[in-house]
Protein backbone atom coordinates (compact mmCIF):
# COMPACT_ATOMS: atom_id res chain seq x y z
CA UNK A 1 0.00 0.00 0.00
CA UNK A 2 2.71 2.17 1.09
CA UNK A 3 4.63 1.94 -2.34
CA UNK A 4 1.23 2.77 -4.19
CA UNK A 5 0.96 5.80 -2.43
CA UNK A 6 4.13 6.74 -3.01
CA UNK A 7 3.86 6.49 -7.04
CA UNK A 8 0.41 8.51 -7.11
CA UNK A 9 2.09 11.23 -5.37
CA UNK A 10 5.12 11.04 -7.15
CA UNK A 11 2.91 11.17 -10.71
CA UNK A 12 0.81 14.05 -8.89
CA UNK A 13 4.49 16.09 -8.47
CA UNK A 14 5.83 14.76 -12.07
CA UNK A 15 2.71 15.35 -14.11
CA UNK A 16 0.27 18.16 -12.15
CA UNK A 17 2.55 19.84 -10.07
CA UNK A 18 5.16 19.60 -13.30
CA UNK A 19 8.09 19.90 -10.43
CA UNK A 20 11.47 19.46 -12.31
CA UNK A 21 12.90 16.22 -12.13
CA UNK A 22 15.45 16.57 -9.64
CA UNK A 23 12.87 17.98 -7.35
CA UNK A 24 10.58 14.77 -7.72
CA UNK A 25 13.87 12.42 -7.02
CA UNK A 26 14.52 14.17 -3.85
CA UNK A 27 10.91 13.73 -2.56
CA UNK A 28 10.81 9.97 -3.90
CA UNK A 29 14.31 9.51 -1.84
CA UNK A 30 12.70 10.81 1.52
CA UNK A 31 9.39 8.73 1.31
CA UNK A 32 11.59 5.31 0.27
CA UNK A 33 13.76 5.95 3.47
CA UNK A 34 10.69 6.37 5.18
CA UNK A 35 8.91 3.04 4.25
CA UNK A 36 12.27 1.76 5.43
CA UNK A 37 12.38 2.45 8.27
CA UNK A 38 8.96 2.45 9.65
CA UNK A 39 7.12 -0.80 8.95
CA UNK A 40 3.50 0.70 9.40
CA UNK A 41 0.66 1.62 6.67
CA UNK A 42 1.46 5.56 6.33
CA UNK A 43 -2.30 6.33 6.31
CA UNK A 44 -2.04 5.32 10.08
CA UNK A 45 0.78 6.71 11.16
CA UNK A 46 1.04 9.06 14.31
CA UNK A 47 2.58 12.44 15.24
CA UNK A 48 4.66 10.52 17.58
CA UNK A 49 5.67 7.60 14.96
CA UNK A 50 6.66 10.43 12.84
CA UNK A 51 8.57 12.58 15.55
CA UNK A 52 10.48 9.10 16.33
CA UNK A 53 11.83 8.68 12.86
CA UNK A 54 13.18 12.58 12.44
CA UNK A 55 14.57 12.15 15.80
CA UNK A 56 16.72 8.76 14.75
CA UNK A 57 17.31 10.86 11.21
CA UNK A 58 18.95 13.94 12.96
CA UNK A 59 21.64 11.62 14.40
CA UNK A 60 22.84 10.79 11.31
CA UNK A 61 21.34 13.61 9.08
CA UNK A 62 22.21 17.68 8.64
CA UNK A 63 19.54 20.09 10.11
CA UNK A 64 19.10 20.98 6.21
CA UNK A 65 18.47 17.25 4.94
CA UNK A 66 15.58 17.07 8.13
CA UNK A 67 14.10 20.21 7.22
CA UNK A 68 13.77 19.44 3.85
CA UNK A 69 12.17 15.72 5.23
CA UNK A 70 10.01 17.63 7.16
CA UNK A 71 8.64 19.29 4.56
CA UNK A 72 8.53 16.12 2.02
CA UNK A 73 6.14 14.63 4.48
CA UNK A 74 4.18 17.82 4.54
CA UNK A 75 3.15 17.80 1.09
CA UNK A 76 2.46 14.18 1.23
CA UNK A 77 0.45 14.01 3.87
CA UNK A 78 -1.49 16.86 2.71
CA UNK A 79 -1.56 15.29 -0.52
CA UNK A 80 -3.33 11.75 1.14
CA UNK A 81 -6.18 14.17 2.63
CA UNK A 82 -6.93 16.03 -0.75
CA UNK A 83 -7.36 12.40 -2.61
CA UNK A 84 -9.03 10.84 0.97
CA UNK A 85 -6.71 8.54 1.55
CA UNK A 86 -6.71 9.37 5.15
CA UNK A 87 -8.38 11.52 7.58
CA UNK A 88 -4.98 11.73 9.47
CA UNK A 89 -2.77 13.91 9.42
CA UNK A 90 0.37 13.43 11.37
CA UNK A 91 2.71 16.00 10.26
CA UNK A 92 0.31 19.22 11.27
CA UNK A 93 1.55 20.29 14.09
CA UNK A 94 5.01 19.65 13.36
CA UNK A 95 7.44 22.50 13.07
CA UNK A 96 9.86 22.95 10.44
CA UNK A 97 13.18 24.27 12.20
CA UNK A 98 14.31 27.31 10.52
CA UNK A 99 17.29 27.08 8.13
CA UNK A 100 19.88 29.58 9.42
CA UNK A 101 20.63 32.15 6.52
CA UNK A 102 24.04 31.86 5.14
CA UNK A 103 25.55 34.16 2.57
CA UNK A 104 26.04 32.81 -1.13
CA UNK A 105 29.28 32.36 -2.29
CA UNK A 106 30.42 34.12 -4.90
CA UNK A 107 33.73 34.34 -6.96
CA UNK A 108 35.24 37.08 -7.79
CA UNK A 109 35.49 39.12 -11.04
CA UNK A 110 38.78 38.09 -11.23
CA UNK A 111 38.30 34.59 -10.86
CA UNK A 112 35.63 34.28 -12.79
CA UNK A 113 37.32 35.62 -15.76
CA UNK A 114 40.46 32.86 -14.80
CA UNK A 115 37.88 29.87 -14.54
CA UNK A 116 36.66 31.66 -18.32
CA UNK A 117 40.51 31.12 -19.24
CA UNK A 118 40.23 27.54 -20.79
CA UNK A 119 43.37 27.04 -23.39
CA UNK A 120 41.32 25.79 -26.68
CA UNK A 121 42.73 22.41 -28.04
CA UNK A 122 39.85 19.80 -28.46
CA UNK A 123 36.30 19.40 -28.80
CA UNK A 124 35.93 19.48 -25.05
CA UNK A 125 37.61 22.16 -24.00
CA UNK A 126 35.61 24.37 -26.88
CA UNK A 127 32.32 22.89 -25.06
CA UNK A 128 33.56 24.05 -21.53
CA UNK A 129 34.11 27.39 -23.04
CA UNK A 130 30.71 27.15 -24.01
CA UNK A 131 29.13 26.10 -20.68
CA UNK A 132 31.15 28.30 -18.62
CA UNK A 133 30.46 31.50 -20.69
CA UNK A 134 27.05 30.49 -21.19
CA UNK A 135 26.38 29.80 -17.22
CA UNK A 136 27.60 33.22 -16.08
CA UNK A 137 26.16 35.13 -18.83
CA UNK A 138 23.11 33.77 -17.93
CA UNK A 139 22.56 33.02 -14.29
CA UNK A 140 21.24 29.45 -15.53
CA UNK A 141 20.70 26.77 -12.84
CA UNK A 142 23.14 23.31 -13.58
CA UNK A 143 19.61 21.61 -14.65
CA UNK A 144 18.51 24.08 -16.68
CA UNK A 145 21.93 24.33 -18.47
CA UNK A 146 22.12 20.15 -18.77
CA UNK A 147 18.29 20.29 -20.28
CA UNK A 148 19.22 22.67 -23.13
CA UNK A 149 18.44 21.81 -26.37
CA UNK A 150 20.11 22.95 -29.55
CA UNK A 151 16.77 24.63 -30.08
CA UNK A 152 17.23 26.75 -27.08
CA UNK A 153 19.57 28.90 -28.19
CA UNK A 154 19.48 31.44 -30.43
CA UNK A 155 22.26 33.27 -32.02
CA UNK A 156 21.23 35.69 -34.19
CA UNK A 157 19.01 37.28 -31.58
CA UNK A 158 21.83 36.32 -28.64
CA UNK A 159 19.78 34.93 -26.37
CA UNK A 160 18.85 31.39 -24.39
CA UNK A 161 15.10 30.14 -23.86
CA UNK A 162 15.37 28.39 -20.39
CA UNK A 163 12.47 26.03 -18.94
CA UNK A 164 13.14 26.42 -15.23
CA UNK A 165 11.75 25.64 -11.98
CA UNK A 166 7.51 24.41 -12.36
CA UNK A 167 8.24 24.50 -16.71
CA UNK A 168 8.02 28.26 -16.43
CA UNK A 169 9.73 29.70 -19.65
CA UNK A 170 12.06 32.86 -19.75
CA UNK A 171 14.15 34.46 -22.44
CA UNK A 172 17.87 35.67 -20.95
CA UNK A 173 19.99 37.67 -23.39
CA UNK A 174 23.50 36.76 -23.94
CA UNK A 175 26.73 38.38 -23.99
CA UNK A 176 29.09 38.71 -26.84
CA UNK A 177 31.43 36.30 -24.98
CA UNK A 178 29.01 33.84 -24.68
CA UNK A 179 27.84 34.15 -28.27
CA UNK A 180 31.37 33.35 -29.62
CA UNK A 181 31.98 30.43 -27.47
CA UNK A 182 28.37 28.60 -28.49
CA UNK A 183 29.45 29.80 -31.96
CA UNK A 184 32.51 27.88 -32.19
CA UNK A 185 31.43 25.18 -30.46
CA UNK A 186 28.01 24.35 -32.38
CA UNK A 187 29.68 25.08 -35.52
CA UNK A 188 32.68 23.15 -34.91
CA UNK A 189 32.83 20.84 -32.23
CA UNK A 190 29.76 18.98 -31.21
CA UNK A 191 28.81 17.51 -34.08
CA UNK A 192 32.44 15.14 -33.35
CA UNK A 193 31.27 14.22 -29.00
CA UNK A 194 28.30 12.36 -30.99
CA UNK A 195 29.10 8.23 -30.22
CA UNK A 196 25.72 6.59 -30.54
CA UNK A 197 23.79 8.77 -33.36
CA UNK A 198 22.80 12.46 -33.25
CA UNK A 199 20.40 13.81 -30.17
CA UNK A 200 19.41 17.24 -29.55
CA UNK A 201 20.81 17.68 -26.19
CA UNK A 202 23.19 20.72 -26.44
CA UNK A 203 25.66 19.89 -24.09
CA UNK A 204 27.31 16.42 -24.31
CA UNK A 205 29.86 14.12 -22.50
CA UNK A 206 32.36 12.10 -23.34
CA UNK A 207 30.09 9.19 -24.61
CA UNK A 208 27.94 11.01 -26.76
CA UNK A 209 24.93 11.37 -23.87
CA UNK A 210 23.57 14.45 -22.68
CA UNK A 211 26.13 16.23 -19.79
CA UNK A 212 24.99 14.89 -16.18
CA UNK A 213 24.66 17.60 -13.21
CA UNK A 214 27.51 14.84 -11.31
CA UNK A 215 29.97 15.06 -14.66
CA UNK A 216 29.36 19.12 -14.99
CA UNK A 217 30.59 19.15 -11.04
CA UNK A 218 33.70 16.91 -11.90
CA UNK A 219 34.14 18.99 -14.51
CA UNK A 220 33.93 22.22 -12.60
CA UNK A 221 36.30 21.23 -10.17
CA UNK A 222 38.55 19.82 -12.31
CA UNK A 223 38.82 23.32 -14.21
CA UNK A 224 38.85 25.34 -10.79
CA UNK A 225 42.22 22.82 -9.59
CA UNK A 226 44.06 23.38 -12.82
CA UNK A 227 43.21 27.48 -12.51
CA UNK A 228 44.52 27.08 -8.72
CA UNK A 229 41.20 28.85 -7.49
CA UNK A 230 41.01 28.61 -3.72
CA UNK A 231 37.44 29.63 -2.84
CA UNK A 232 35.22 26.22 -2.44
CA UNK A 233 32.35 26.60 -4.85
CA UNK A 234 29.92 24.60 -7.01
CA UNK A 235 27.90 24.91 -9.81
CA UNK A 236 25.82 27.00 -8.12
CA UNK A 237 28.03 29.66 -7.41
CA UNK A 238 29.03 30.69 -11.32
CA UNK A 239 25.19 31.69 -10.82
CA UNK A 240 25.52 33.53 -7.30
CA UNK A 241 28.69 35.10 -9.18
CA UNK A 242 26.50 35.94 -12.35
CA UNK A 243 23.45 37.66 -9.64
CA UNK A 244 25.88 39.27 -7.82
CA UNK A 245 28.14 41.05 -10.28
CA UNK A 246 25.23 42.32 -11.55
CA UNK A 247 23.74 43.90 -8.94
CA UNK A 248 27.43 45.51 -7.91
CA UNK A 249 27.67 47.07 -11.16
CA UNK A 250 24.19 48.61 -10.82
CA UNK A 251 21.69 46.30 -12.36
CA UNK A 252 18.32 46.44 -10.66
CA UNK A 253 16.84 43.61 -8.20
CA UNK A 254 13.63 43.43 -10.34
CA UNK A 255 15.36 42.55 -13.42
CA UNK A 256 17.95 40.10 -11.65
CA UNK A 257 14.88 38.50 -10.52
CA UNK A 258 13.74 38.10 -14.26
CA UNK A 259 16.98 37.43 -15.51
CA UNK A 260 17.47 34.40 -12.78
CA UNK A 261 13.19 33.11 -12.82
CA UNK A 262 12.82 34.03 -8.78
CA UNK A 263 9.19 33.37 -8.39
CA UNK A 264 9.47 35.90 -5.42
CA UNK A 265 11.81 38.64 -5.10
CA UNK A 266 12.57 38.09 -1.61
CA UNK A 267 14.57 34.75 -2.79
CA UNK A 268 16.52 37.85 -4.88
CA UNK A 269 17.28 40.09 -2.12
CA UNK A 270 19.85 37.63 -0.43
CA UNK A 271 22.59 39.32 -2.75
CA UNK A 272 21.65 42.73 -2.02
CA UNK A 273 24.55 41.83 0.63
CA UNK A 274 27.44 42.77 -1.60
CA UNK A 275 25.99 45.86 -2.87
CA UNK A 276 26.87 47.26 1.56
CA UNK A 277 30.16 47.95 0.11
CA UNK A 278 29.17 49.92 -2.63
CA UNK A 279 26.89 51.88 -0.63
CA UNK A 280 29.25 52.58 2.17
CA UNK A 281 31.30 54.16 -0.60
CA UNK A 282 28.69 56.09 -2.51
CA UNK A 283 27.85 57.65 1.25
CA UNK A 284 31.33 58.59 1.98
CA UNK A 285 31.92 60.39 -1.21
CA UNK A 286 28.75 62.08 -2.00
CA UNK A 287 26.94 62.74 1.26
CA UNK A 288 28.15 66.20 2.54
CA UNK A 289 29.05 64.74 6.02
CA UNK A 290 30.90 61.85 4.39
CA UNK A 291 34.60 61.15 4.52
Amino acid sequence: MNQKLIKEFIDYLRYEKKYSENTVEAYLNDLNKLNQNINQDFTKLTKQNIETYLQNQAKQESPSSISRTISTLKSFYKFLEIYKYTKNNPTTTIITPKKPKTLPKVLSEEEVSNLLDINLQTDFDYRNKAMLELMYSSGLRVSELINLTINDIDLKNASVRIFGKGSKERIVPLDDYAVDALNNYITYHRQNLFKHGENNYLFLNNHGNPMTRQGFFKLLQKIAKEKNIKTQFSPHTLRHSFATHLLKHGADLRSIQELLGHSDISTTQIYTHITNERLQKNYEEFHPHGK
